[in-house]
């Protein structure tokens, strides 16, 4: 594929909802970081089209918008681009991430347009699942569907694991995770819990500076490289995570 052929949009299809809209309006820090998630798309498709440009590894990033980097100052500043700064300079990055997205969403466009790339990528990570938490009818179904997605991408693609592993549902995506097998590789969410954005939501500046730190060894390793000093990889799940 070229970039003439690439339409995909990081841009929801769907439109938020009035709770969401409300808070938005109302509920100081809402606004301020939802007023984000345009710009931050319309960036990222620059930053894709400009990737699709260029030859070399290939790395596809999956999510929502913490893979957007919605809380952070700026797109540079989100977990991503703080990765791809410490890795080798012929890879690419295309993210098809989308603020908002919850697992089947994923699934159901993310997945087809990464297949439509035609590209066989070098690494795909994926971090998903915070959006489905937050209403009961998609927090219910969510190991299933987190199922379900781990049986569709790549082999060997790096999955973030859920923090806050004290809590029933969080353990349990875990263990889904760990009983994919196919190579499925896990790498810890490191963000911590007082580095939050303005919405008391999505992490800030410093808050995806620790989310970056696991992702650098694991995208290194499965590159098939080593990047001094950057510690160990992540786990690999179908090893024995839980």
């Amino acid at each position: 594929m070229t970039d003439l052929d690439f339409s995909y949009s990081n841009v929801s299809d769907r439109q938020a909802g009035p709770l969401l809209t409300i808070a938005r309006r109302v509920v100081p820090g809402f606004g301020e970081v939802g007023a984000q998630v345009l710009p931050y798309a319309q960036e990222w498709r620059r930053r894709n089209l400009e990737a699709l440009r260029r030859s070399g590894p290939l790395w596809v990033v999956l999510g929502d918008s913490l893979s957007q980097g919605i809380g952070a100052s700026s797109v540079d500043a989100g977990w991503v681009p703080r990765v791809l700064a410490q890795l080798p300079a012929e890879l690419r990055v295309v993210n098809l991430s989308v603020s908002g997205a919850r697992t089947q969403e994923l699934i159901d466009r993310q997945l087809p347009a990464l297949a439509a790339l035609g590209v066989d990528p070098a690494v795909v990570t994926v971090m998903i699942g915070s959006n489905d938490m937050i209403r009961r009818r998609y927090r219910d179904a969510l190991p299933e569907r987190f199922a379900d997605l781990l049986r569709r991408v790549p082999a060997g693609s790096l999955v973030a694991t859920m923090p806050d592993v004290e809590r029933p549902l969080a353990a349990s995506l875990n263990a889904v995770a760990a009983a994919a097998g196919r190579g499925i590789v896990g790498v810890p969410y490191a963000g911590g819990r007082g580095n939050r954005a303005a919405d008391r939501f999505h992490p800030n500046d410093e808050g995806y500076r620790g989310m970056a730190e696991p992702w650098v060894p694991a995208v290194a390793a499965a590159l098939g490289r080593r990047v001094p000093g950057a510690g160990e990889s992540g786990e690999t799940l179908d090893q024995g995570r839980g």
